[in-house]
C-alpha cells in the first residue's frame, strides 16, 4: 500500500482539520494516522500509558510540549513519544499535519478484570475527539460536539 502524504495534505479541502488518512487495512499490527491541526489549534496535554507513538510532521509548524521543555515542530520532524510521556500538541499560524504511527491496540476480551495501573494517560488515538472543524480536542471522552464551535465530533 502507498500513499503520498504530502499530495493526501494538498488534496484535503481549505481549512479542513482532523483525521485526513488513517490505516484501516484488517489484520494490521500498527496503526498511523494523518492529523492536520487549524492554525493555533492544540492537543491537551495527555499521557499515553501503553504505547510508544512517533510522530512525522508532514507540513506547517508548531510546538510540542513535554512538560518540561517546548521544542519547536516543523517539517521533516520526526519525534519518539515514549510510553508514560506527557505530550501536547499545538499547532503555529499555518496549522500543523503529522504522522502518528503506534502499534495496534489489541481488542477487547472477555475475561478476569485486573487491577489497573494509575499512570493516567488516554489512548494514543484520540482522534474521535479532535473537532474536524476547528481543531480542539474535547476534554470529556464522551462528548458528541465541539463545545467551541458546535461541529458533530466523530465517531
Amino acid at each position: 500500500m502507498l500513499v503520498t502524504l504530502y499530495e493526501t495534505v494538498a488534496a484535503a479541502e481549505e481549512g479542513q482539520a482532523g483525521a485526513l488518512w488513517r490505516l484501516a487495512e484488517g489484520g494490521r499490527q500498527l496503526d498511523a494516522n494523518l492529523v492536520r491541526l487549524a492554525p493555533d489549534a492544540s492537543v491537551a496535554e495527555h499521557v499515553e500509558s501503553e504505547l510508544d507513538v512517533l510522530l512525522v510532521v508532514v507540513e506547517g509548524a508548531g510546538h510540542l510540549d513535554n512538560g518540561v521543555e517546548r521544542q519547536p515542530l516543523a517539517p521533516g520532524t520526526v519525534a519518539w513519544l515514549p510510553r508514560t510521556a506527557r505530550r501536547a500538541l499545538s499547532a503555529g499560524p499555518d496549522g500543523l499535519a503529522y504522522l502518528s504511527v503506534h502499534r495496534r491496540r489489541p481488542g477487547l476480551k472477555i475475561g478476569v478484570r485486573t487491577a489497573p495501573v494509575d499512570e493516567g494517560g488516554e489512548a494514543p488515538c484520540s482522534l474521535d475527539r479532535v473537532c474536524p472543524a476547528c481543531g480542539r480536542m474535547a476534554t470529556e471522552s464522551d462528548a458528541r460536539y465541539c463545545a467551541r464551535c458546535g461541529e458533530e465530533l466523530s465517531s
